[in-house]
């Protein structure tokens, strides 16, 4: 797990690295590049799924990358895609870098979101370690069809940049997320990468009778 303080002057950093404000009130005029989709919820599966799986992650974590790209997979065949749970990701950015690959991630269309989140964690040591992620994280928007003018508009957004600071507070305030990744399964926040065997043991008791 990686982890920093969580503390309002952390998240202060981070959206000041930015130029961002934290949960300042939408700018009048808003540059309509920025989708009007980029803040809302990112569920794989189905909504009718009896059980919810809560994931805080930050695109950075090694550790993120390890289940997504080693255990998600096997989620995905025998969980989510059989209907038996949905996967709400929350962003919980633990960096600059992370802070500006989530929000790219949120201005491409929403049905290429979790395929990007994929290949942003398959890429990782690609852009996480430059000296401008922002540059490699453009390529990767431009792949997925957001253009230069909206990725710029979308790391300009404070309402954008801010409900994703949202989203790490509200980790921290309503299931004590201090480390990324973290699963919030049954109303019980589960800390670290989960293998298959143990996502499926938190997951079962909770799954109607067969």
């Amino acid at each position: 797990m990686f982890s920093l303080p969580l503390t309002r002057r952390t998240l202060a950093a981070l959206a000041g690295a930015a130029g961002l404000t934290i949960l300042a009130a939408p700018a009048l005029g808003q540059t309509p590049a920025v989708p009007a989709t980029a803040t809302a919820p990112r569920v794989l599966g189905s909504l009718e799924a009896p059980v919810e799986v809560i994931e805080y992650a930050s695109l950075t974590c090694h550790h993120c990358a390890t289940f997504h790209n080693e255990v998600l997979p096997q989620v995905k065949k025998e969980l989510i895609d059989t209907g038996k749970i949905r996967l709400v990701y929350r962003d919980f950015p633990l960096d600059r870098a992370a802070f500006q690959a989530a929000i790219m991630a949120r201005c491409v269309d929403p049905s290429r979101y979790f395929a990007v989140l994929s290949v942003l964690f398959a890429k990782q040591d690609d852009w996480s370690h430059a000296k401008e992620p922002l540059e490699n994280l453009g390529r990767y928007g431009t792949l997925a069809g957001l253009s230069k003018d909206t990725l710029q508009a979308c790391q300009d957004d404070k309402a954008l940049g801010d409900a994703v600071l949202q989203s790490r507070m509200t980790g921290e305030q309503q299931h004590g997320v201090d480390s990324t990744p973290s699963f919030v399964i049954g109303g019980k926040t589960h800390k670290g990468v989960l293998s298959y065997e143990a996502f499926l043991k938190a997951v079962q008791p909770l799954l109607p009778p067969s």
